[in-house]
């Protein structure tokens, strides 16, 4: 007996000194799984995956499928902002903060943000609703000065004093009880600093909107830092307080809050995740600015953080974009060395990147020979991509009058990689310069775009 009472109080003790996330979704989604993630600066690392199970309730005589999951935390877990990523198709997720306590929270998957409720976790719970009392009182504030601005007229200043005044017991009420928790930093750092009055100019509220942007936020927070606050702060910064019709204005607004954000961050590992992550966002819509992070903001970065292969796959980005000259690149025909600079053969150039093992490529390249056989506009250089060249020695003879490019090295060959090239068939379309002025996703693309040529 005297061996079994301390096995017990060992069982026991291993038993509590784990932490249950448990959750209930409104409805059933398709996915088998649910995914737990900590989230450290712009990154989210994988902590482990639970199934989720299904079951029918019922409810005043009427059957309704609910789903749960669960995961079991030890001990030795850290405290922080963590995620749930759930669906296939269209993956959604909840974020929330583990302080070493259960959690328990019920939310509907398809509005999940909106819909959460925690039903055991004091944190997140006092979380929530410090931020809906502070959001509510924030909303009516933001009201009055919204109808000061369109109705100049009306002397709303008194109203306004009093609904701050409110506002700021409520944020002083909410800080003093937070004291001492995790989720302190984060209702501080949420905090808008409001003008002691209303400002009836648009353009000068804007302007003290954008100036007092980060007043209450500590960039050199870690649990900031890590956590999706802080960079979704400085997305909505970068993104949203800064707005002109004018391209060029638009332009110089983005370099000016980019720069004042990396300006505040301390931790370099962290600016550089937050400079990768806006060249993830630039790269398809703003060469300038691509270009800018680049070579201005990337490359400030301590030596040892930069990667030679990130920024030669960034610049290969901007070396393909539409309205740049294509890169050059040779080839041997008929013992004769051709450049892609130097070919004048046609008033256009179709450029394609393709290879014998792409069924898709099998499939449009035959199609997109016969549809340009009497176009004499047109002329094509066909890049194919092999581990060697009997195939494509092969099926060449089925595409006769075109250039043909044996690439070498398949995927690791230097034009595809100058070219980034990640998905065949890939198409651009050259003027006579050989300036890129098309990149067509598919082939209908491609032949809507030599039509109107």
């Amino acid at each position: 007996m005297k061996k079994i009472i301390p096995f017990i109080f060992l069982i026991t003790s291993l038993l509590q000194a784990q932490y249950t996330i448990k959750g209930t979704m409104s409805r059933t989604i398709e996915s088998e799984w649910i995914i737990l993630y900590k989230i450290e600066g712009t990154q989210q690392n994988y902590v482990q995956h639970s199934k989720i199970e299904v079951d029918t309730i019922t409810l005043q005589e009427n059957k309704k499928k609910k789903a749960t999951f669960q995961f079991i935390l030890p001990e030795d877990s850290q405290v922080g902002s963590y995620r749930v990523v759930y669906g296939l198709e269209e993956p959604n997720f909840v974020d929330f903060f583990y302080t070493k306590e259960n959690i328990h929270f019920d939310f509907d998957p398809k509005s999940p943000n909106e819909s959460i409720n925690f039903s055991i976790s004091r944190e997140n719970r006092l979380y929530q609703k410090y931020i809906a009392l502070i959001s509510k009182e924030q909303r009516k504030l933001n009201a009055i000065q919204n109808t000061a601005i369109q109705n100049p007229s009306l002397n709303l200043q008194s109203a306004y004093k009093k609904a701050l005044t409110h506002l700021k017991s409520i944020q002083k009420e909410c800080l003093k009880g937070s004291e001492g928790m995790y989720i302190h930093s984060f209702i501080n750092a949420s905090l808008i600093k409001n003008p002691s009055k209303i400002i009836i100019s648009a353009q000068k509220h804007q302007s003290h909107l954008k100036s007092t942007f980060f007043d209450h936020i500590d960039f050199s927070n870690k649990e900031l830092i890590n956590s999706s606050f802080l960079t979704d702060k400085i997305m909505e910064y970068i993104f949203s307080m800064n707005y002109s019709e004018d391209q060029k204005k638009q332009n110089n607004l983005f370099k000016k809050s980019i720069t004042l954000v990396l300006s505040k961050i301390i931790d370099n590992l962290y600016k550089k995740e937050v400079i990768v992550l806006l060249i993830s966002k630039f790269e398809t819509i703003n060469t300038e600015v691509l270009n800018y992070l680049l070579e201005e903001e990337y490359k400030k970065l301590p030596i040892t953080l930069q990667e030679e292969e990130f920024i030669i796959e960034k610049k290969n980005l901007l070396a393909t974009q539409i309205g740049r000259i294509a890169p050059d690149f040779s080839w041997k025909k008929n013992g004769k060395t051709l450049e892609l600079s130097t070919l004048n053969d046609g008033q256009y150039y179709l450029l394609i990147f393709w290879s014998t093992g792409c069924s898709h490529c099998l499939r449009e390249i035959p199609q997109l020979h016969q549809f340009l056989k009497m176009n004499k506009k047109i002329s094509v250089i066909a890049f194919c991509l092999e581990k060697n060249d009997f195939e494509w020695k092969n099926y060449k003879k089925k595409l006769p009058n075109w250039h043909h490019v044996f690439g070498e090295g398949n995927w690791e060959n230097n034009v595809v990689k100058t070219y980034n090239i990640n998905a065949t068939p890939s198409y651009l379309i050259l003027d006579a310069t050989k300036k890129i002025i098309a990149k067509p996703a598919e082939l209908k693309d491609v032949k809507a775009f030599i039509e109107m040529l």
